[in-house]
């Protein structure tokens, strides 16, 4: 039996990577995971953890206007970016130690370096200059924005730059229509920034729930955001005020900031996979099977470098069952049939399962269950805003395909009522759970009539 020097070499310590060494080392296998950046990969330091907190953040300024309808008064207000880019740098900096220092409790060794594949089961480190061999080799390096190939784009920034610009522009355009950009539409127009966004499809949120998408859309407009579809950047160049966006039809827009979310591209370049043979599909993702294995045997992948459903909990669910799997003698896979997931715009989108048109594609008779309404708070408030959510049936069987749910707090539901979805939860088990009043979330169980069948 040949010798290496670990038994697991893992590249790239985001929150996949990091799950399947603990897991792993745990398992008693000799581990060492090689990270060329910061501790924590993309979710910890420049993605959900931050922009969480960002989030928060822009959500005060609605606070402060809703308080009067509950007899508070509000002085003056004034916001300091510094200050706040500051306490969340403090924050990802206190969380990427405690990662450190899980790797370590574990047995896993941390080796801050970039590390480069040269064989099947050989590693090059590239700063250090040496080479070490592992049984196995888990790719764990998930992706990076990317600019989009217009011209003067350079002039724009990522979503990666977003959380530590020096200062905090008047104006902002956002190109894209994912969760990512409409998400940063959402934090600068509640930190008072005016913001435009601008996509080139019919409708942001492309795959998701349509009713949805067109009800987000149109919140986010009342909330002040120039939400436009069906247009296209032609160019970008820089000007003494700021910045100039011209659009295909020929509209100007001056600004000061241009955020490009239009796409992400997986980590796979300069690993020397190609050299090794290892399969990648058209858009750069590492080819894995449903145990994560790529098309050389000794080596993996797990997380957004497979390009499977880019969200931080699916990468760690693919590195656990990869440690399970390998290591812990018990085979392992990661569903990706029901994942729970969230917008955090504000109002805030939850959604699991399938939406309504896919269902309809799918299945013979759907039955589609609907509800909106003025949360309690808004009343007194004043705010006209409203809570939407969809149940999505399967009318033969009963079973629950989808559910979801825009309004405050949609994502702490979406969670739970994932739960009872994986379960296999059907209409008939929502109908006779407890209502728990006065809440939003009882809606979902107090849904009698439907809205609409599909046969």
């Amino acid at each position: 039996m040949a010798s290496f020097d670990y038994d697991l070499f893992v590249i790239g310590a985001g929150s996949g990577g990091v799950r399947a060494a603990r897991i792993s080392a745990g398992y008693g296998a000799r581990v060492a995971i090689a990270e060329e950046s910061r501790i924590g990969g993309t979710c910890v330091i420049r993605g959900c953890v931050p922009k969480k907190l960002l989030v928060y953040a822009s959500r005060f300024a609605g606070e402060f206007d809703d308080a009067g309808g509950f007899g508070w008064t509000v002085g003056d207000r004034s916001f300091d970016w510094t200050a706040l880019r500051e306490a969340k740098e403090r924050e990802i900096t206190r969380l990427e130690g405690i990662y450190a220092g899980n790797l370590q409790r574990s047995g896993a060794e941390l080796i801050r370096d970039r590390a480069v594949i040269t064989g099947p089961n050989e590693i090059r480190l590239v700063a250090g200059g040496r080479k070490v061999t592992a049984g196995r080799i888990l790719i764990a390096t998930g992706n990076r924005p990317v600019l989009p190939e217009t011209p003067g784009m350079e002039h724009a920034v990522t979503s990666t730059d977003m959380f530590d610009l020096p200062t905090l522009p008047e104006k902002a355009v956002v190109v894209g229509g994912g969760y990512i950009a409409l998400e940063f539409a959402s934090i600068l127009n509640g930190l008072g920034v005016t913001a435009t966004v601008l996509y080139r499809g019919e409708q942001v949120l492309r795959g998701f729930d349509r009713e949805v998408r067109d009800k987000l859309a149109d919140a986010l407009r009342a909330r002040g955001i120039d939400v436009r579809t069906g247009v296209q950047v032609q160019r970008i160049d820089r000007t003494a005020a700021g910045l100039a966006v011209q659009l295909v039809d020929g509209a100007d827009l001056d600004t000061d900031l241009v955020l490009a979310a239009t796409g992400r591209r997986p980590n796979t370049t300069g690993l020397g996979l190609e050299d090794l043979g290892v399969a990648l599909d058209q858009d750069g993702a590492i080819v894995v099977n449903a145990l994560s294995e790529t098309s050389v045997p000794s080596i993996y992948a797990v997380g957004d470098v497979t390009n499977r459903a880019q969200l931080t909990p699916v990468a760690i669910r693919e590195g656990h069952a990869f440690a399970d799997t390998v290591f812990g003698g018990k085979e392992s896979f990661a569903d990706h049939s029901t994942i729970p997931t969230a917008i955090f715009t504000t109002p805030e989108v939850g959604t699991v399962g399938l939406s309504e048109e896919a269902a309809c594609a799918a299945y013979k008779a759907v039955d589609i269950y609907k509800a909106e309404f003025r949360p309690m708070r808004n009343i007194l408030a004043g705010r006209d805003e409203r809570t939407f959510m969809k149940v999505v049936v399967d009318a033969i069987t009963d079973r629950v395909l989808g559910v979801h749910v825009m309004g405050p707090e949609a994502g702490e539901m979406i969670q739970t009522i994932g739960i009872a979805m994986t379960m296999g939860a059907t209409k008939r088990d929502f109908d006779r759970t407890m209502a728990v009043h006065p809440t939003a979330a009882e809606e979902l169980v107090t849904l009698r009539t439907p809205s609409a069948r599909h046969r």
